[in-house]
């Protein structure tokens, strides 16, 4: 198998060596090759580092990876002079396997997820910490597995994943039932939640984490997360369950949740997805259809500004931005409080609780300057409101093209020019292929 070394990051690098006094030294080759880092009896401080590299790490490839969704869900056009594969591979001629659109988020994900091992190792073997502490950081690091690995199953779906375990010498079958990958993770998650209720959280967070950076936060953070999960395993009394020991708000800001922090401090990343209005190298235009399908005076259009001019790339043509991300430092959403919101009234409709189902989706609608739903209080004309209201509530945030696939709608997606294709996922990498 290929070394994944132009994509280990420095921040888990810079973990790993602050640890040599307190391992045998080694290096993380790829993200499925044995490592034989052992991490003997790390110091709190060791620890810390570790969470420090995983939170940073989170970051590497985000951009890629929702570019990678957007362009495909048809939200967004990636126009670039140096890389015409966002036209054309993305749109028309076929995904690559081997380059870096996929390559570089597959590789960081499981990257993560081999430094949140070496967390549940070192926490393990730490002297230093009380149990409650130790589940803190093994509470976290299951966290973080599960929602690595399910941003690389929306990847590549049916084509499949590699479940991680314990055993860094083993390599296990890639998994092609996105229901059993989706049980693995909903499996770290339920783990994560249990350590997390009899822990205390002594790392350090990102701003990111705002609020939910102690033991009660996470383990919200991480009922959101089993939340999304469970919607997509059609798990709908979970989803509810979930939620109910999540930070769901139905009357608070949309905003509240947790997000990847940037900074343009030294040595910090910037938000990778920040493109400045009205450009014409790199541009993130918006798909034209966001705006004609736009009910009237939904405040949501300030996501998709109006340009100075229009911009083209091989026959693909906006007039608006897209305008999530609107500084070098803004953060990047992971989950926030109106997709949970979203989530109640998708598990409420699946369950036939129309009257709860329609009170959440007024609650977004009056969010966003739209009067009450009034139209038809049946399942079909529920889903079709949810799915708008995910469509704009969540634009560029990595969900629409995962929507429209698990309702079966891909096919509703707009095709711009006559050779055009929507993709149902991407192949399972090169890399994978050849183990």
């Amino acid at each position: 198998m290929k070394k994944y070394h132009q994509y280990i990051q420095l921040a888990v690098l810079a973990g790993i060596m602050l640890l040599c006094h307190a391992c045998q030294k080694g290096e993380i080759l790829n993200l499925n090759t044995p490592t034989d880092v052992i991490i003997l009896n790390p110091s709190k401080a060791d620890l810390n580092n570790l969470v420090s590299g995983v939170e940073s790490g989170m970051r590497r490839d985000v951009g890629t990876y929702l570019d990678d969704v957007g362009v495909i869900g048809r939200e967004i056009y990636r126009f670039s002079n140096s890389e015409p594969r966002w036209v054309t591979d993305m749109l028309t001629s076929g995904l690559d396997n081997n380059t870096f659109y996929l390559s570089n988020p597959w590789a960081s994900r499981y990257l993560v997820i081999r430094q949140c091992w070496l967390i549940l190792q070192g926490a393990a073997n730490c002297k230093s910490i009380t149990d409650a502490e130790r589940k803190g950081f093994t509470g976290f690091a299951k966290t973080i597995i599960g929602y690595q690995l399910l941003l690389n199953l929306n990847l590549t779906d049916v084509n499949g994943v590699r479940i991680p375990t314990a055993d860094p010498t083993y390599i296990g079958p890639v998994i092609k039932d996105p229901g059993q990958v989706q049980d693995s993770i909903l499996k770290y998650l339920a783990d994560g939640a249990a350590d997390l209720s009899a822990s205390s959280v002594i790392f350090p967070l990102s701003a990111g984490f705002g609020s939910f950076n102690n033991a009660a936060g996470l383990t919200q953070f991480n009922r959101a997360l089993a939340a999304r999960v469970d919607a997509y395993r059609k798990n709908w009394a979970s989803v509810l369950t979930d939620l109910s020991g999540s930070f769901m708000d139905m009357n608070g800001k949309f905003s509240t949740g947790v997000y990847h922090y940037f900074s343009t401090g030294g040595g910090d990343q910037v938000n990778p997805s920040f493109i400045a209005l009205n450009g014409t190298g790199e541009v993130r235009a918006v798909q034209p259809s966001f705006a004609t399908d736009i009910l009237p005076g939904d405040d949501r259009i300030s996501k998709a500004p109006l340009r100075t001019a229009t911009v083209s790339q091989s026959g693909l043509t906006s007039n608006r931005d897209l305008w999530i991300w609107t500084a070098l430092d803004a953060p990047i959403s992971i989950i926030r409080n109106e997709e949970l919101i979203l989530l109640y009234a998708e598990a409420k409709i699946q369950l036939a609780s129309y009257p709860d189902a329609e009170v959440a989706l007024n609650t977004i609608r009056a969010g966003h300057n739209l009067p009450p739903y009034g139209g038809a209080i049946t399942a079909p004309a529920l889903l079709n409101e949810l799915l708008y209201q995910r469509r704009y509530s969540l634009l560029g945030e990595g969900h629409r093209w995962i929507d429209m696939r698990r309702y079966g709608r891909l096919g509703d997606l707009p095709i711009d020019r006559p050779n055009d294709k929507v993709w149902p996922n991407f192949p399972l990498p090169q890399t994978e292929v050849n183990i």
